[in-house]
């Protein structure tokens, strides 16, 4: 009886600490729910039709991470270099932010490209690299925002580098992860809207850690671009392979089209040759690249100093700043979307709508225009974009694909430069400024109008589709 007693006695302690550790495990999984069920929903997401096994998934999640990252350095410069001073300080101080940083970047953006052709069997610790880098430079920047010194300045000038070196080379992985029917616009709008989405959301979490102090969102950064460091080496073997690849070469003369050729013609590879198609539609998408610059830089003076009517100047940028972040992920989803065999036909109408845009926002210049204008170019900056990319896919002999998106990219970015160059020295006058907008892209889509339109005339319909 004593021996049943004492038994039943340790079921009972037994089983009760049986249900106390099942309740514990219960709110533990009620806990990490969310958190692995959010992260296996992404994961279905950015894995779907292909793109796990081909390993474009693994792409689209490091960009996210590069997205994030990214901003959270953006609202670190943004409140230490404009917000914190008055605005004709904050005026010198982007003048001399853009005269430290942006001016040697026009310098080193043109040897980015062929660097990184040298490093064909080296991408993913490029772009690990780059990851590392602003790692390390965001603590860099932490430390001279806690004390103000000069050191702000190369250490950003070291970040734009690295991101624009990431993106170069991200451009050159995308055509080594096609899933199978998947075309490169569908591809890169998919790994375009994952990076706009992270930056979405990591940019209010970046302004809650600035509310905790300056140096915060880059702590944030620096443990964000320590995780994609990491992340980086996940891509597949094949990222590094550059079996068939030659250097390309952006002009438009035809009979360079080919390596042999080529080699032929000259030693040293330069800017040439890809196709007309191509190089008209470069020079449209540089046109958007320049207002881009354009419109950050004048615009975030212009409304700091005079605001949306009954807004302050914080939620007048806010809300410009979010008129073209929907602007151009609605871009990136009609180019994923759009199956379209003339991306020139794409580049001109969208280039035309953001010159008319700018046209009536210069004319009848008011708050809800601005917006629009901003919407507009992010938008048609999207899809030429990814019309860019098709051409590219069309038209760029295989060998040389990945050189020509990692130029085209370089190019591109030296466009964005200059027009924020010229938006940093305008008066703030809201018609003058957008006036010149207006000039910048008519400038880009009368100066290759003729030469898209002919090529979809006589090379589209016999090409392959492109979405």
């Amino acid at each position: 009886m004593n021996d049943v007693a004492a038994t039943d006695k340790g079921s009972v302690r037994g089983g009760g600490s049986g249900r106390v550790g099942g309740a514990v495990r219960s709110v533990g999984r009620a806990l990490h729910l969310p958190v692995t069920g959010a992260a296996r929903g992404i994961r279905r997401v950015t894995h779907a039709h292909g793109a796990g096994e081909s390993g474009l998934g693994k792409l689209i999640e490091l960009h996210a991470v590069n997205g994030a990252g990214d901003v959270m350095i953006t609202v670190a410069l943004a409140s230490t270099v404009f917000f914190s001073v008055p605005t004709d300080e904050a005026r010198g101080r982007v003048a001399l932010y853009l005269a430290i940083t942006m001016a040697p970047f026009t310098v080193l953006a043109p040897v980015i490209g062929p660097l990184l052709d040298r490093l064909p069997h080296g991408r993913r610790a490029a772009m690990a690299g780059a990851m590392l880098a602003r790692a390390l430079l965001a603590l860099i920047i932490s430390g001279a925002v806690a004390n103000g010194s000069l050191e702000l300045y190369p250490a950003a000038l070291g970040v734009l580098v690295a991101s624009k070196a990431y993106g170069v080379v991200r451009s050159a992985v995308v055509p080594r992860l096609l899933p199978p029917a998947f075309s490169l616009v569908k591809a890169n709008s998919r790994v375009t809207l994952a990076g706009l989405l992270a930056t979405g959301v990591a940019a209010p979490i970046g302004a809650g850690l600035h509310a905790l102090g300056d140096p915060w969102p880059l702590y944030g950064a620096f443990v964000i671009f320590a995780a994609g460091t990491f992340l980086s080496f996940s891509l597949p073997p094949k990222v590094d392979s550059a079996k068939g690849e030659d250097v390309a070469l952006l002009a438009a003369d035809e009979q360079h089209l080919h390596g042999a050729q080529r080699k032929q013609q000259t030693k040293r590879p330069g800017l040439r040759t890809v196709g007309p198609a191509v190089t008209h539609a470069l020079a449209a998408n540089a046109a958007l690249r320049c207002l881009s610059g354009f419109l950050i830089f004048f615009l975030a003076f212009l409304l700091r100093e005079h605001p949306l009517t009954g807004e302050s100047a914080a939620v007048s940028l806010g809300i410009v700043g979010v008129a073209a972040g929907a602007g151009n992920a609605l871009g990136t989803a009609v180019g994923a979307w759009l199956k379209s065999k003339a991306p020139e036909i794409i580049i001109v109408t969208v280039v035309a709508v953001a010159l008319g845009t700018a046209i009536v926002a210069a004319v009848f210049f008011g708050a809800f225009l601005v917006a629009c204008l901003a919407a507009v170019a992010g938008f048609a900056q999207a899809l030429a974009k990814l019309s860019l990319d098709a051409l590219i896919q069309r038209d760029v002999p295989e060998q040389v694909r990945t050189s020509a998106f990692a130029r085209s990219e370089t190019l591109l970015q030296m466009a964005w430069v200059f027009g924020g160059a010229v938006g940093i020295v305008m008066p703030l006058n809201g018609t003058l400024g957008l006036a010149v907008a207006a000039v910048f892209v008519a400038a880009g889509w009368l100066s290759t109008l003729r030469g898209l339109l002919a090529s979809a005339r006589h090379g589209g319909r016999t090409r392959a589709r492109v979405a």
